[in-house]
């Protein structure tokens, strides 16, 4: 079958390398002009299987008024006057308790350990050098509420076959002894020591790579701007461009934050909107100072992540609307957090900023699988900050439906 691909960040890539595994004669279609170059060019690189507690908890809404009147919140909330920001809060408000975050983590895990399988296969097979580590992750705690909060989530988790351990703070220095600068802050930590990092833009190239050698011969339209979804009596029939009609047997939207606006003519709502972050890209200056272990500081909701020779400093969670220009005062923000975290890492003078959409949906489930009342058109959308983590996992899932297979695991929360 022709199958179109809308979008060529890792999701969209992990789709139709999948596809294309199956037999499928797969096009991507990509505005841009090549691979991993809006919300997958530059994430925080950390591929975390286990750790992936939704923002929305039972602890959040407490949170939410600091958050919003300190101009220093790791969250951001600058009201608009647009209908599809307002419903999404209010869906991510009605979220944040205990009974709804256990069920999102649960079906969030299967999906994850498939997609670990799955990545780690895929870079082994294709030979993809993309900066990949077992690093473990470390996830650091300021407050003792929080900590006790993350222990008692270990313990859910354990259930679900996650491998997780709660650290003092002394535990904490001698797994990753450059926490030093903070360990004034620190009450202790969660490590995972099963957790990867990479490289997600290297990774993309990898997966394009493969696609255009060997027996796969996968079409890429770069330049090509997706423009609607043609569909006929209760079928997709193709897509119109900017270059003409393009006709398929079947779609597969994975454009992130953009696919909203193509599901909308089809009187296709989905709760999608994109909470803005920001990375640096710093070369790392003193191999000891730097964490080889990959940290997450979860009081700043700030991520670190050493590849290769760099090290990669990822935070921040606004809701701003779709402008993705540099606010140098979180930009900046960013900097002060990570240079008093490890002073002597990197060098501070090259930073290689990026500031890009995370596409989300409330809950933090993606939306996997056929659109409603369009058999043919699979959506692969709404991963948030899981997008590098969560890509082969949801890759095999649609591509599994597409075929009239089975699902790998119980889509319970994930379909359309």
């Amino acid at each position: 079958m022709k199958v179109l691909v809308l979008g060529a960040g890792v999701t969209g890539l992990a789709a139709a390398y999948l596809l294309a595994r199956d037999g499928h004669a797969v096009t991507v279609l990509e505005r841009r002009r090549g691979v991993a170059l809006e919300s997958s060019h530059a994430n925080g690189g950390q591929l975390s299987y286990s750790y992936v507690a939704p923002l929305a908890g039972p602890g959040v809404i407490g949170k939410l008024p600091g958050w919003l009147l300190d101009r220093d919140s790791p969250v951001r909330f600058r009201p608009r006057l647009d209908p599809a920001q307002w419903a999404w809060g209010a869906r991510f408000l009605a979220a944040c308790n205990a009974g709804a975050a256990d069920r999102t983590t649960r079906r969030l895990l299967r999906l994850s350990f498939l997609s670990r399988d799955l990545t780690r296969a895929a870079i082994g097979d294709e030979g993809i050098d993309c900066a990949f580590r077992h690093a473990g992750k470390l996830v650091v705690y300021s407050d003792q509420a929080g900590f006790d909060a993350a222990r008692r989530l270990v313990d859910y988790q354990r259930s679900l076959g996650s491998e997780q351990e709660a650290l003092s703070r002394q535990q904490c220095l001698m797994a990753e002894p450059s926490l030093a600068g903070i360990a004034h802050r620190l009450c202790g930590g969660i490590l995972t020591r099963g957790e990867d990092a990479a490289e997600c833009r290297l990774f993309c190239a990898g997966l394009e790579a493969a696609m255009r050698g060997g027996n796969l011969a996968v079409d890429f339209r770069f330049g090509t701007e997706v423009r609607q979804i043609l569909a006929v009596g209760g079928r997709v029939v193709g897509v119109l461009t900017d270059q003409g009609v393009e006709e398929a047997g079947a779609v597969v939207l994975a454009m992130g934050a953009g696919s909203a606006r193509l599901l909308a003519p089809l009187g296709i709502r989905v709760p999608l909107y994109p909470l803005k972050g920001y990375s640096l890209t710093l070369p790392i200056a003193s191999d000891d100072a730097a964490p080889r272990i990959s940290v997450t500081d979860f009081a700043r909701k700030v991520v670190y992540a050493r590849l290769g020779q760099d090290l990669r400093v990822a935070g921040m969670a606004d809701l701003v609307g779709h402008d993705t220009r540099f606010d140098l005062s979180r930009l900046e923000l960013l900097v002060r957090q990570a240079r008093k975290a490890f002073p002597e890492a990197a060098d501070w003078t090259v930073l290689r900023p990026w500031a890009g959409l995370r596409p989300a949906t409330p809950s933090a489930l993606p939306i996997l699988g056929p659109a409603p009342g369009l058999a043919n058109l699979h959506l692969n959308i709404g991963h948030g900050a899981l997008g590098f983590t969560l890509a082969m996992g949801s890759a095999r899932v649609v591509a599994d439906l597409l075929a009239g297979r089975a699902a790998p695991i119980p889509l319970d929360g994930f379909a359309a």
